[in-house]
């Protein structure tokens, strides 16, 4: 018997769903009930007063309506359907993928479509004797590492099989610059699309991993003495002729100046979304190849917003801040309504970053020092929060200031625990 994974992305970037009957045709078989406190439980499973969840008002439903798209399955017998949430037949506003469907559809009135590739990097750890999670015992391995003595256990061919036979359209894996720890990149593809297949990535190597008695954690930094973990988001524009307009005559165009200063405007906001774990900001930090400072510049890994223009065809802006903790879709809402806001004000694009990046620097402005500092940056930034979303924006800064304060006091291990079997 065939059946169905149905899933959503929740406000912590986790897959929630059932395991139903195939789904047949019909309008009624195309959606699924779940209660709304889904998105007020926090990780040690306390029920919280979330906006928008009426957890106070009997904890109603709300309804995942699937799309007709059917996803292969790394599971046998199984195929995967996603879907957008509606509560009382409107849009559910807590649903980051249905935030990031309206934003397309905000940049499509501007002539605008936004294509995404996402970078993901990930350590591996494995069960010691005692039963403890240590990190993956890969001696040989080197920064763009393949084969056994990166990989003994053969995790990344197994991912990368696993991903072709269910149509997720990878370009490389390879080792990444530490023991253990590997980028794993998703091919460019429309915004959604994009967000989809880096949902179900993610989802689909952990469990491939744990097959293989491994964990593979998308904790930005697992391992204090080691390097940290990102989730880069590459971003193109194209207009409705199929033109990628980021840049003209190996230039930048003027509306990618204004949507990059949107994205340097609202910087330390938008830290929020995107490094939304008080262990992102042991990541986040001066002299990194993590986006740190405020600041831009062309083939510049030191620096948040690196461009490459010399091909206009190719062109594209890569933000560097996030990581893999982060919600995909509402990540990649909260940068596209950034470069939107920039669009809409023509905002001045600052000079770019002419300096090294590690001993020296022209950037002022940084990321919060921890998670409740970018929280209240959020908080008072009503134009973001306003263009992301006021609900999502509010369940949110709630969710993960609760999140903050339950781990103040607690030390690294401590802190990597809490998060270690989710993330």
């Amino acid at each position: 018997m065939i059946k169905d994974r149905v899933l959503f992305c929740d406000l912590h970037g986790l897959p929630r769903g059932k395991y139903i009957p195939a789904v047949t045709s019909g309008k009624e078989s195309q959606k699924v009930g779940f209660a709304q406190g889904a998105f007020s439980v926090s990780l040690d499973r306390d029920l919280l007063t979330v906006p928008g969840t009426n957890i106070l008002e009997g904890i109603p439903d709300m309804e995942l309506v699937l799309e007709e798209e059917e996803h292969k399955s790394w599971q046998p017998n199984t195929r995967i359907r996603l879907g957008n949430l509606y509560a009382k037949n409107v849009p559910y506003g807590l649903c980051g993928r249905g935030r990031l469907d309206e934003t397309v559809k905000e940049l499509a009135k501007l002539d605008l479509a936004p294509m995404i590739g996402i970078e993901l990097e990930a350590y591996a750890f494995e069960k010691d004797d005692d039963g403890t999670w240590r990190p993956y015992n890969t001696p040989g391995a080197l920064v763009y590492g393949t084969g056994p003595s990166n990989d003994p256990k053969g995790l990344l061919d197994q991912i990368f099989s696993t991903a072709y036979e269910c149509n997720l359209p990878v370009e490389s894996l390879n080792g990444e610059y530490d023991n253990g720890q590997f980028e794993l990149t998703l091919c460019f593809d429309n915004a959604m699309k994009a967000c989809d297949n880096t949902f179900l990535f993610k989802l689909m190597a952990r469990e491939v991993a744990f097959k293989n008695d491994l964990l593979l954690t998308f904790l930005p930094k697992p391992i204090p003495e080691r390097g940290g973990s990102g989730f880069h988001v590459n971003m193109s524009l194209r207009n409705s002729s199929g033109k990628n307009i980021i840049s003209e005559d190996g230039k930048l165009s003027d509306i990618s100046k204004y949507f990059m200063a949107g994205l340097m405007k609202h910087h330390e906001s938008l830290s929020s979304f995107l490094a939304p774990t008080v262990n992102s900001y042991e990541r986040l930090a001066p002299a990194s190849m993590a986006g740190y400072w405020a600041n831009w510049a062309e083939d510049h890994r030191l620096v948040t917003l690196r461009t490459s223009t010399k091909s206009e065809k190719s062109a594209r802006l890569e933000h560097r801040t996030g990581d893999c903790s982060c919600n995909p879709y509402l990540a990649v809402t909260a940068l596209l309504q950034a470069g939107i806001l920039g669009i809409e004000n023509k905002f001045s694009l600052q000079d770019p970053e002419d300096l090294d990046g590690l001993e020296n620097v022209r950037a002022t402005r940084h990321v919060p020092s921890n998670l409740l500092n970018a929280l209240d940056a959020l908080e008072k930034d009503a134009e973001l929060c306003g263009k992301v979303g006021d609900l999502i924006s509010k369940a949110h800064i709630f969710m993960k200031r609760d999140e903050a304060k339950r781990l103040e006091g607690k030390n690294l291990d401590e802190i990597r625990d809490y998060y270690l079997p989710f993330i």
